[in-house]
């Protein structure tokens, strides 16, 4: 089944899609940040949305 890109929130809501713009959009508006930080973020600790949380409260 293809991504459907009308969807609000990510299909994995345990990973960060860096390339798909509506999940950078939940993201990003889920920890009040920026895309630029989100990214930073998830290259400093992968993709994982406990441990991107957990740093962006750093």
């Amino acid at each position: 089944m293809a991504d459907d890109k009308t969807l609000r929130s990510p299909q994995d809501s345990s990973r960060i899609a860096m390339g798909e713009d509506y999940e950078v959009a939940y993201w990003t508006d889920k920890f009040g940040v920026s895309r630029e930080k989100l990214a930073d973020a998830v290259k400093a600790v992968g993709n994982s949305a406990e441990a991107v949380g957990q740093h962006l409260k750093q």
